[in-house]
């Protein structure tokens, strides 16, 4: 076991959807590469258009790379919540959709984005990933029952189904998957602060390197 699954088994426990050992993908690129994307000014990491938790002109940005249908995703969650109130209103989070989950992440994404015209975006959040067993087991996902786990928590579904295919949720879908391979991003969460890669990976490191930038910033 590496040491990003031991992590994430020990944030898992007690938790009856943290059963596999295949719940993330490899990262097979360095981020290196995206550092140097980074550092030439390149707007690969944050577009306009990403959902935001947070303060919008927070001087300390976390990029969270984002699938809905990833448990580690699920289990990062409330330390991206915790970090949010602790260093509040110096901290926002970018969101980054990364549907390495196929159909599942897919339906998901484009819920949320629904979601977000709409208004709902956190509570559907909330509610995507609190039943996230319910629909997304990798071994036999039930995308369908996404749009009604939303719609409990405020998303007119009606509404939704014609928002979720839209034009504008097709291109923030495309460019998400062109911004991920040009990143270099193989697994998910991958998380990014001020533009500066987590690696190595941790809920403790994750805290530390925010905790340092709220410190550079207000120094």
């Amino acid at each position: 076991m590496n040491r990003r699954a031991l992590i994430l088994s020990v944030l898992a426990l007690g938790s009856a959807s943290f059963v596999g050992a295949a719940w993330y993908v490899k990262r097979q690129a360095p981020l290196e590469s995206a550092q140097s994307l980074v550092s030439e000014g390149n707007e690969v990491l944050v577009r306009p258009y990403s959902p935001v938790l947070g303060p919008e002109n927070a001087p300390v940005t976390i990029v969270e790379f984002f699938d809905p249908a990833c448990e580690a995703c699920r289990a990062f969650h409330p330390i991206v919540k915790d970090l949010l109130a602790q260093h509040e209103p110096a901290v926002r989070v970018v969101i980054r959709y990364t549907p390495f989950h196929g159909a599942a992440s897919e339906e998901a994404i484009r819920i949320l984005e629904a979601a977000r015209m709409q208004g709902v975006f956190e509570p559907v959040l909330e509610a995507v990933l609190r039943e996230q067993p319910r629909w997304a087991s990798h071994g036999s996902p039930q995308p369908g029952l996404i749009l009604g786990i939303a719609a409990a928590a405020g998303l007119d579904a009606e509404a939704a189904r014609t928002q979720m295919l839209a034009p504008d949720v097709v291109g923030i879908l495309n460019q998400d998957r062109a911004d991920v391979e040009a990143v270099g991003v193989r697994q998910t969460p991958t998380f990014f602060v001020n533009g500066k890669p987590l690696d190595p990976f941790g809920d403790v490191e994750l805290r530390r390197l925010v905790s340092a930038e709220v410190a550079a910033v207000q120094n």
